[in-house]
């Protein structure tokens, strides 16, 4: 901790999984050092939980020098993975490549497209089979999370916090509503989606009829 402090970060330290997933909703955060062998809720069940309500780096910690834990930690979500014990220099090293990474992704992403739909970031427009859609600035910014995270089921609290900037205090029904006026300008039939379709008990996920890139 006093390491990441010299360095110029805020640490904010939870002693149990349980704990850490209570900061985190409560305040948020730039990346998240987690270790495996957390008491109350372990470590790739918090990854679990996080990955499913946001994009935040992870990355992992743990005593294990296991292929096994290195994949499970991996496939919940975790951007990168350490081994202890390590050398403090190569934890700073390791912190800085993976800010680093999700900085250059919000910078070289500039445009996306999804089958039929295309955004363009620079433009701040978004094109449904060459056409411009006409949407609001809350149903972009809804689209725009979609289309980061293509193919990926996104919780409703993900969308809130990301599209919100984590400042929504209303009913979480005015997502639903965001949802169902974008279907109607993106869809063929809106009672029946083709791109953003739901997951029952979760949220909603962006389809690749056409494929996404």
């Amino acid at each position: 901790m006093y390491t990441l402090e010299k360095e110029g970060y805020r640490v904010d330290v939870a002693t149990d999984g349980a704990k850490g997933l209570d900061m985190f909703k409560t305040d948020g955060a730039d990346l998240i050092l987690l270790d495996l062998m957390l008491p109350v809720v372990d470590g790739l069940e918090v990854c679990k939980r996080i990955r499913s309500v946001s994009a935040v780096p992870i990355l992992m910690l743990t005593a294990k020098d296991s292929d096994i834990d290195e994949v499970l930690g991996l496939e919940m979500g975790a951007d990168d993975y350490v081994t202890k014990p390590f050398n403090t220099r190569k934890l700073i090293a390791r912190i800085k490549a993976v800010l680093r990474r999700g900085d250059n992704r919000e910078e070289e992403e500039r445009e996306f497209e999804c089958g039929g739909i295309t955004m363009d970031l620079e433009k701040h427009q978004v094109f449904l089979n060459r056409e411009i859609a006409d949407l609001t600035p809350l149903e972009y910014r809804i689209l725009e999370a979609f289309m980061r995270r293509p193919g990926k089921a996104l919780s409703r609290e993900y969308l809130l916090n990301r599209v919100w900037s984590g400042e929504f205090y209303g009913s979480p029904k005015t997502l639903d509503v965001h949802i169902r006026h974008l279907r109607e300008k993106l869809e063929d039939d809106p009672a029946c989606p083709q791109y953003i379709v739901t997951v029952r008990g979760m949220g909603y996920r962006l389809e690749k009829p056409g494929g996404c890139s």
